[in-house]
């Protein structure tokens, strides 16, 4: 077994290391297990896109699909029993490291993200998915929408552990973690053992610089060229700082025992290759943070990442001052922020549907 010593020496900086990818051919070759054995990988995040691509290219579900098809499954039950089982068998390889540490050895499942401006759909799905699954370590995860606020207090306040996906922004980041805590109250009114519950709140980082960028570049003065690549590390560290305050306040720790929401890193490969391919991550290192990576950038980083410390602590007035920079030079940072929002749920509902069209397709093949 070659273990990654750079990948060691991240997650020895406090940083878990999620894997941004999940098919039933990782988890049957052992290449998840190796992955958790080899490069300090202690969790797992999917999404639409994800699913979409695996079933696309794999063959290793066709047995199911024949048997799916054979019991007249549609392609809304398909795709629920095809990804909880990649799932549930992903919690399974995962559980030795959650059962060492329960903050990690994490899967997370998303809700459909049709549901993304409907509370009530969004919560009626996370105990559907939480019911199915029925492994502790999985997540279920529910967008930050302004709808998804309510369902977020709501599948905590239940119990279910909740990974918040598509956080852009500082005030609605702020919003999330109100909303955590908000369940997490909850629970504790229905007598729910509340260092049972885990959160995470996925802070989106790659496309707040690729929007920005755009932005810039069109503004084309030398004052805004100058502050490409900077948005998303200043918008991220902001929002740490916004973590720290939150679960150090009174209200939090009136609840002794629960769990913090951590801050987890998503979108972190670099899209730009003007910049350097381990940039979201070596600087975001931070104890108790989540990076969920796409395998390239973990590769990447396990080939020339460098550790240099804490990256984020104590950077809140720098990074405020690069916010500040934006709006000067004429960049709307809450209009980005709305866009970002509106095409992240849009991507992950096309992405959705072609995951549809691709189940329908195979199970059509089947029975003919």
């Amino acid at each position: 077994m070659q273990v990654s010593e750079r990948l060691k020496s991240l997650a020895e900086a406090g940083v878990s290391i999620w894997l941004d990818d999940l098919s039933r051919e990782r988890l049957e070759t052992g290449n998840l297990a190796a992955l958790v054995a080899e490069s300090s990988v202690v969790g797992v995040t999917t999404n639409p896109t994800i699913f979409a691509g695996a079933l696309a290219d794999g063959e290793r579900y066709a047995a199911q699909l024949t048997a799916l098809a054979a019991d007249g499954a549609d392609a809304a039950r398909a795709i629920t029993e095809l990804t909880t089982d990649d799932v549930r068998a992903a919690c399974d390889v995962l559980r030795e490291v959650y059962d060492a540490d329960p903050f990690d050895g994490r899967v997370s499942i998303e809700v459909d993200p049709g549901l993304a401006r409907d509370t009530e759909g969004t919560i009626a799905q996370a105990r559907e998915l939480w019911a199915a699954v029925d492994r502790p370590n999985v997540m279920i995860k529910i967008p930050a929408t302004e709808e998804g606020l309510p369902a977020i207090t709501a599948a905590i306040g239940e119990g279910i552990s909740v990974n918040v996906t598509l956080i852009f922004g500082i005030d609605r980041y702020r919003a999330v973690m109100d909303a955590y805590i908000a369940g997490l109250e909850k629970a504790q009114r229905a007598g729910i053992d509340l260092s049972r519950i885990h959160s995470v709140a996925s802070f989106f980082v790659s496309r707040v610089d690729s929007e920005i960028d755009k932005r810039l570049d069109a503004l084309g003065t030398a004052e805004a060229v100058a502050l490409r690549g900077k948005a998303a590390l200043a918008n991220a560290r902001l929002a740490y700082a916004a973590f720290e305050e939150t679960f150090g306040d009174a209200r939090f720790r009136t609840l002794p025992a629960a769990n913090v929401q951590r801050p987890l890193w998503a979108s972190t490969g670099v899209k730009d290759p003007a910049y350097p391919d381990t940039l979201y991550v070596t600087q975001l290192v931070v104890d108790g943070a989540v990076n969920t990576m796409p395998e390239k950038t973990m590769q990447a980083f396990a080939d020339h990442g460098v550790v240099e410390g804490d990256t984020v602590s104590g950077r809140g007035e720098e990074s405020a001052a690069v916010l500040a920079a934006l709006a000067e030079v004429g960049v709307d940072f809450d209009d980005v922020l709305a866009l970002l929002e509106d095409e992240g749920v849009s991507k992950f509902i096309t992405s959705w549907d072609e995951l549809v069209a691709t189940v329908t397709t195979q199970l059509a093949a089947v029975r003919r």
